[in-house]
């Protein structure tokens, strides 16, 4: 096993879905007072993710974001500590204002491929089953977090060792689902 540390969800390997999985509780990192999220249904699209925006456990090169419909995730306790990390996103992440911890993202442009998606962190929950990591996105964007540049081979060949391919932008399905919709909005696809 390489000495490259991805993030502490996968480092260790990829774990299966649970078959009919449900979904869980999120909860943040404060010791009492515990800003609590519940998503019922089990997630898509998991991925570990080298933006500069997500949030990332301490030490992680990267973060590990999943989305849900929107109609399944509710802030269960303590939404008075959540607050908006930046009103000028696209994804709306709302965090935890004593830990920072995001509990979950919301894109409100109704006009967005991936409006109706809620974004979340399935490592912030103590039920195992969720949908394991399936692609890394953005993988480039570590190097703005302060990664050195020249240890993008190793991160590279860690993400395939691990079993999820290196991607500069999202997973080829997801980029097919971006210009399918951008295709539909002008009117090229029906």
């Amino acid at each position: 096993m390489s000495s490259v540390h991805i993030h502490p969800a996968v480092d260790a390997g990829l774990k299966p879905a649970a078959a009919d999985f449900a979904g869980g509780t999120l909860s943040c990192k404060c010791v009492r007072n515990k800003v609590t999220v519940s998503v019922t249904s089990q997630c898509a699209h998991n991925h570990v993710c080298g933006c500069t925006k997500c949030w990332k456990p301490a030490g992680s090169l990267f973060s590990q974001v999943a989305v849900v419909a929107r109609d399944k995730v509710a802030v269960t306790a303590n939404a008075d500590k959540l607050r908006t990390v930046d009103a000028a996103a696209t994804i709306q992440r709302h965090a935890c204002k004593e830990c920072g911890v995001h509990m979950y993202g919301r894109i409100e442009n109704t006009a967005h491929p991936f409006f109706g998606l809620d974004f979340i962190h399935t490592e912030l929950s103590s039920e195992s089953g969720w949908q394991p990591p399936q692609f890394a996105a953005f993988v480039s964007s570590i190097i703005e977090s302060g990664a050195n540049p020249d240890d993008m081979g190793a991160v590279r060949a860690r993400l395939s060792e691990i079993g999820l391919a290196p991607y500069d932008c999202l997973s080829p399905p997801l980029m097919d689902a971006i210009a399918t919709h951008t295709a539909k909005a002008a009117g090229v696809l029906r």
